[in-house]
């Protein structure tokens, strides 16, 4: 979100009477500096507040004597006729106490008359429950492009003026190393690039890889989520060429024509399918072909035995997956992770998880792609399925012969194998109705075979090895059927 619109947001606040505004953050500079542009464009006076210094009008040094306590603080306000906006740090630790509570409803109502507002701040705000109905809670989102490409700017200028770095990135560059800093508060923001720049004493390419390496790194402490890094990311696809050609088309809906155009970014993809055929395979090969890294929300990471906390860690991994951007958030098995559909054992919880997550889905700023899949369609929700909530969903069947010579091949190529000493023909003809997976299998039990022989890979050994499997089509054939039925004609088939 850019700032122009973040003091828009706020002066529309205050302009309709809204006596007490929270924000729940740890960027006290940053909203100190969005208050004191709203004020100054509406032409209000400002104050700041804290335990430590009282109640100082900004600009200004000296405090208002005796507001350092909280209820002093209170009745100076209920005394002050003046329009002003008030920023109270870290306040609502006092709403404990009684008085304080009462007192702050009190000027609540005054303020809500005279469109005087008071801005509390903190990392969490805490209030009773009689203080939040008169509360509006407002999300500041992490800094944009605008504003972090000012402190870039403002902290470069400062080391070069003080000749302490050589800048050797271009333009281009500073715009890459602008998108690699989102996600990190304005101060994140400005510690990382200085650290970056004065390590070396220049600032490099090597800078932007510092940057998202610094994130993966509170990714990997989290515990809530798994990073696959874009260096690493060797996966291959066989087949899906109708998602493929999807892809092509919704990676332009992240350039800066499609941005001008106001278009919305792509939120993402629904895989369902059949078990084994490509479909979590699918979500690293996007993250591949993109060139962005690629993390994994794991369900079993989530989940913890306190009330509230599940949902805190689903809102941190969230917060987490949107600091990467741009990235492929990958969540394996949706209907498990979430279990829309299950029992009540779990208070409601997986309900309440999957609603908040088709929210965030359909409201999310940040450019964070979903790869979602799911193998039991019954279990998923109805409005899991409208169309808006995932750009697309998409039909992962058993590959056809085409996908299947392409998969024998790649297979056959990571296990260092000339494709062209193996009758390709025959083995495709004997795999069908086997998924990606059992080929995959089927090329690594051949091989274990041929080193218990001593003898090498040979098109005779596969065919032996798909002779003796028996794929999910024979063995679940039902199923499978039943899948097909409920797909058919629903959902958009990736070859």
């Amino acid at each position: 979100m850019s700032l122009s619109t973040s003091i828009h947001d706020i002066k529309t606040l205050v302009l309709s009477f809204h006596g007490i505004i929270a924000m729940e953050t740890v960027e006290e500079n940053r909203v100190f500096s969005l208050l004191q542009s709203t004020a100054l464009e509406l032409r209000m006076p400002f104050f700041e507040w804290s335990i430590t210094r009282g109640l100082v009008r900004v600009p200004g040094k000296t405090s208002m004597y005796g507001t350092s306590e909280p209820m002093n603080l209170l009745s100076s306000l209920q005394q002050m006729d003046t329009q002003a906006i008030f920023l109270l740090k870290d306040f609502a630790r006092f709403t404990t106490d009684n008085i304080v509570a009462r007192q702050l409803r009190e000027v609540s109502q005054r303020f809500s008359k005279n469109r005087s507002t008071l801005v509390l701040t903190g990392e969490a705000v805490h209030l009773p429950p009689e203080i939040e109905h008169n509360v509006v809670y407002y999300h500041l989102e992490l800094p944009g492009r605008e504003e972090l490409r000012k402190v870039l700017d403002t902290v470069l200028h400062s080391l070069v003026q003080a000749n302490r770095i050589e800048i050797q990135l271009d333009a281009r560059g500073r715009e890459e190393l602008v998108t690699a800093l989102s996600g990190m508060t304005l101060n994140q923001a400005r510690q990382t690039i200085a650290f970056a720049a004065l390590k070396d004493g220049k600032l490099t390419e090597q800078a932007i890889k510092d940057v998202l390496e610094r994130k993966a790194q509170a990714i990997r402490e989290s515990g809530l989520l798994e990073y696959f890094p874009v260096e690493d990311n060797r996966f291959q696809l066989g087949g899906f060429a109708r998602l493929k050609k999807w892809l092509q088309r919704a990676q332009t809906g992240f350039s800066r024509e499609a941005q001008a155009l106001n278009l919305p970014a792509p939120r993402g993809i629904l895989l369902v399918g059949v078990q084994g055929c490509g479909k979590s395979l699918a979500a690293k090969v996007i993250a591949r072909e993109w060139t962005v890294p690629l993390v994994k929300l794991d369900a079993g990471r989530l989940f913890d035995k306190y009330i509230g906390e599940s949902e805190r860690n689903f809102r941190k991994a969230i917060a987490l997956a949107e600091s990467m951007a741009p990235v492929v958030l990958w969540i394996d098995e949706i209907e498990k992770t979430m279990a829309p559909g299950g029992s009540e054992a779990d208070g409601g919880l997986g309900r309440r998880m999957f609603g908040s997550f088709l929210t965030w889905l359909q409201e999310k700023q940040q450019e964070v792609f979903v790869v979602a899949t799911a193998n039991d369609l019954s279990i998923l929700p109805p409005e899991a399925l409208r169309k808006g909530r995932f750009d697309e969903i998409f039909f992962v069947d058993l590959p056809n012969a085409e996908e299947r010579e392409a998969i024998v091949r790649i297979h056959l190529k990571l296990r260092r194998q000339d494709p062209q000493q193996f009758d390709l023909q025959r083995l495709v003809e004997a795999t069908e109705g086997f998924s990606g997976a059992e080929i995959e299998q089927v090329v690594i039990a051949a091989l274990y075979r041929g080193l218990h022989l001593k003898k090498s890979l040979d098109t005779e050994l596969l065919l032996k090895e798909i002779g003796e499997t028996v794929p999910l089509s024979i063995s679940r054939r039902e199923d499978l059927q039943r899948l097909r039925e409920r797909a058919r004609g629903r959902f958009v088939r990736v070859n």
